[in-house]
């Protein structure tokens, strides 16, 4: 805080615009290293890349270099700007959401009020992007990936935005410092040692969630948008070099920054049980602790896309409106119960 009255605005911009991109790529080259080129590798009894740098540490480094230099090739029928703008879209929406994420007592990039109402909000996004490259590149396995990927995250934004709502009511806030202080300060049967993690009250809403975020992340077993046994890569076919890289950095971006809500939502978020919310020592250690959460999530994302076969495409959809939103439904009406008679 001190250091922030001796900064200009632009001075201040500068800053918050390096730590939003160290806070998207750093969880993004994590679970990429972590999940894609190791866990993958020993779940299938294989050692992955293990030639650039130490255990293959530097593999990453050499897979963006190559991509970057690739040509950048734009279908003749295509809507060129459009093309052009969906990858750029699809960050960007990464890039907003992590504004809103608290990492210690005073290290946030924006302290909203109707905090989780604005990641929810801008989350959606990406559609919009998925949707446009899947149009714009005037190829039809682009079109049907980009319809399904629309149709997919429209079913899976409602049963989200339910499974939240159960957090709202419970924390009493739509602020995510709120909430992270409201499980930090909360106490398990009148024990206040551990705080009240909402992971122990809200389980079905955090299993409603983390599906939901399968879905929105397009991973298996709700890949059908990239299916490659149908659509070649679905709305991705006609990417090459950086643009193409974008769209893979922004799918390991958006599950950093659904792991970091989810972490914030369900596991405290950057608060360590009996440690005061307002040392100064958490704005250091906090975002190492909600690293760590993060990967935990993460975790369990890539594990699911690694062990489970996909979906139909009906089978998706029936899911989504006659099994996730009734239940959502059902956690709300028994937290307002008990929050009101307890």
């Amino acid at each position: 805080m001190i250091l922030a009255l001796h900064l200009s605005y632009w001075e201040l911009s500068v800053l918050r615009t390096v730590g939003v991109l160290v806070a998207v790529l750093l969880p993004a080259g994590t679970f990429v290293y972590l999940f894609l080129f190791k866990m993958v590798s020993f779940m299938q009894s294989r050692l992955g890349p293990m030639e650039a740098g130490p255990y293959g540490s530097m593999q990453l480094l050499a897979e963006v270099g190559k991509f970057i230099q690739k040509e950048d090739i734009v279908p003749e029928r295509a809507d060129a700007p459009l093309f052009k703008l969906a990858p750029y879209l699809v960050v960007g929406t990464v890039l907003l959401v992590y504004l809103a994420v608290p990492f210690g007592p005073d290290m946030r990039f924006a302290n909203l009020d109707g905090g989780i109402f604005y990641v929810l909000a801008v989350s959606s996004i990406s559609s919009l992007g998925v949707l446009l490259a899947g149009w714009s590149s005037a190829n039809k396995y682009s079109l049907i990936g980009g319809l399904r990927a629309a149709g997919q995250l429209i079913a899976y934004e409602l049963p989200m935005v339910l499974a939240v709502v159960g957090v709202i009511i419970q924390a009493g806030t739509l602020n995510l410092s709120g909430i992270v202080a409201a499980q930090a300060n909360g106490s398990i049967f009148g024990v206040h040692a551990f705080g009240n993690p909402y992971l122990l009250t809200q389980f079905i809403a955090f299993a409603i969630f983390m599906i939901a975020v399968q879905a929105e992340l397009g991973q298996t077993p709700f890949d059908m948008p990239v299916a490659e046994s149908e659509l070649v890569t679905g709305y991705m076919t006609e990417y090459s070099g950086m643009r193409f890289l974008l769209f893979f950095i922004g799918e390991f971006a958006s599950a950093g920054a659904f792991a970091a809500v989810a972490a914030t939502l369900f596991l405290g978020g950057w608060a360590l049980p009996g440690v005061s919310l307002t040392s100064r020592w958490m704005d250091l250690v906090g975002p190492i602790v909600l690293l760590t959460k993060m990967v935990f999530i993460a975790g369990l994302i890539f594990f699911i896309r690694f062990t489970f076969p996909r979906f139909r495409e009906d089978q998706l959809q029936k899911l989504a409106w006659t099994v996730l939103i009734p239940i959502s439904l059902l956690n709300i009406m028994a937290t307002t119960i008990l929050k009101v008679a307890f």
